[in-house]
């Protein structure tokens, strides 16, 4: 049986947090939403509770996979990693100038990810793969170095979509608004201090449209 006297304070209100959020939402809640909900200092504060929790048995934790916390005392509530859906991080994506030598996004042996149901369905995840994103050049729209991306296959935009885009005269791409102005393309940051990059429509491939946003999780 769990010794509620055995935990600090700070280990009461973390057991307390996931225990609420896995019966709101049928899935644990990431180690930066324990930290930012419970105003911790840090997410290593947070895994440090974590690790005093699992030890004493109140918790389990699977590796190092984004939410895959499970409480063996919840027995009204099971959570299933096969709730999430996995698509594969095809490497990194530039943010800011254009990073030459990008990752080779048809690798078929690519690092998978977990995307959990709140962020997109199953359904909705075909033709869908995932960039690192480096740079600060889409912090306006929310997107900061180090988050992943979600792209969906596709080589046409409509203008004021974000996309990945080739720029074919050095072989790099790019994280950007699309935005087609005559006979030319102008890839448009969502940063204020950035300016926009121009160039020939015939210079531009299109190889996936962002639709959504995974936050860096460790």
């Amino acid at each position: 049986m769990r010794s509620p006297d055995a935990l600090s304070n700070r280990q009461k209100e973390i057991l307390t947090y996931i225990e609420g959020f896995v019966q709101d939402h049928g899935f644990p809640p990431a180690i930066r939403q324990i930290q930012e909900k419970l105003d911790i200092s840090s997410t290593s504060v947070v895994a440090y509770n974590l690790k005093a929790l699992e030890s004493k048995g109140l918790l389990k934790r699977q590796g190092k996979v984004s939410r895959g916390i499970t409480i063996p005392q919840t027995s009204a509530v099971r959570i299933s990693t096969r709730e999430f859906t996995q698509v594969p991080l095809l490497g990194v994506i530039t943010a800011g100038q254009p990073l030459p030598d990008p990752e080779d996004t048809s690798s078929e042996s690519a690092e998978l990810i977990d995307v959990p149901p709140d962020i997109a369905p199953s359904e909705k995840l075909k033709d869908v793969y995932a960039l690192r994103v480096r740079g600060h050049s889409m912090i306006d729209a929310l997107i900061d170095d180090g988050d992943i991306v979600l792209l969906r296959y596709q080589e046409t935009a409509e203008n004021g979509q974000m996309v990945a885009a080739r720029l074919r005269d050095d072989n790099s791409v790019t994280l950007k608004k699309f935005y087609k102005e005559g006979t030319r393309v102008r890839l448009q940051p969502a940063n204020v201090t950035m300016d926009p990059i121009y160039t020939e429509a015939s210079n531009v491939r299109i190889e996936g449209r962002v639709v959504g946003v995974l936050r860096q999780m460790f």
